[in-house]
């Protein structure tokens, strides 16, 4: 790295707000898959600007972690169990959150399925799970959140964490990637529907953002590249906040006008392209799979 190559600077540090101390005080905010990963750097965020939060998950252990580092902000926090492939059982969640704190103004739909395979290998449950987890998941969430703002006469905001693979397409993951595009395209077409009623509708994509609870598909790439920074336009990964603070204004009033966009949060790294094209590698030969036996 040349002395003018110094990427982008590092973000204000942890526990900075980037919106006005309160702005979400008395709102209940839905994350779901909000215990682990980017989903709880999210609910952390909204808790720490005043909101409740009710964070679902299929996992009981994944509920206790979210609880502990929302607690830690001083927030209040609900936990419920919820497949999001049932709606009923997200209607349960909600019936449990409304008690609790009221209708939620906000829905982070941050749950998903995925895991890396190539296409020729993918069997149908593989296929299915993905799809109904990260697609039907996402739109029965919104569907119970819209219907019940739509009877209560009051405004939302809904937020789908997406990928940028669902522009370019996913070598390696077919199934998460076809599901991601629909979940881009619902964005688009729910905020149009939507509006009418005062739901905002948007989308979030994060690029590389390293934590703790990273499937080892992911770990193992970082572990193979070292997280160099060099590999990123920004010469540097995000920071965890980066991406909390970039949920809480997309639902924040001062977004009130913003909907139906999504906004990638990942330094250009997905709009990187190279003068000369690499050889070309197999998903099975990254992926060590050898020959394909049908």
């Amino acid at each position: 790295m040349t002395d003018a190559q110094h990427g982008l600077p590092e973000p204000p540090p942890a526990g900075a707000r980037a919106l006005p101390e309160g702005t979400f005080a008395g709102v209940a905010v839905l994350v779901t898959g909000g215990g682990t990963g980017l989903g709880r750097a999210i609910a952390v965020e909204f808790a720490r600007l005043g909101a409740d939060l009710v964070i679902a998950s299929r996992k009981k252990e994944h509920l206790e972690q979210g609880e502990e580092a929302v607690e830690e902000t001083g927030a209040r926090v609900l936990t419920v169990e919820c497949d999001i492939r049932d709606p009923e059982g997200i209607a349960a969640a909600f019936d449990a959150a409304a008690e609790a704190f009221g209708l939620p103004g906000v829905l982070v739909n941050n749950a998903a399925a995925n895991f890396p395979v190539p296409a020729e290998d993918m069997s149908p449950n593989a296929w299915r799970a993905v799809v109904d987890i990260t697609l039907n998941g996402t739109f029965f969430c919104a569907r119970e959140f819209a219907r019940r703002h739509m009877a209560a006469g009051t405004p939302g905001s809904i937020i789908n964490v997406g990928a940028s693979y669902a522009w370019t397409g996913g070598p390696g993951f077919a199934h998460s990637a076809a599901a991601k595009a629909g979940v881009k395209n619902m964005v688009e077409t729910l905020a149009v529907e939507w509006g009418p009623y005062g739901i905002q509708v948007n989308g979030l994509v994060p690029g590389m953002f390293p934590h703790e609870d990273m499937t080892a598909d992911i770990r193992g790439n970082l572990d193979r590249t070292s997280e160099k920074d060099a590999c990123q336009p920004a010469m540097r990964v995000g920071r965890l906040r980066e991406l909390g603070w970039a949920a809480t204004f997309l639902a924040s009033p001062y977004a009130r006008f913003v909907s139906g966009h999504t906004l990638v949060v990942d330094g250009a790294n997905w709009q990187r392209r190279s003068l000369t094209n690499p050889p070309v590698v197999t998903v099975r030969d990254q992926m060590g799979r050898g020959t394909f036996q049908p």
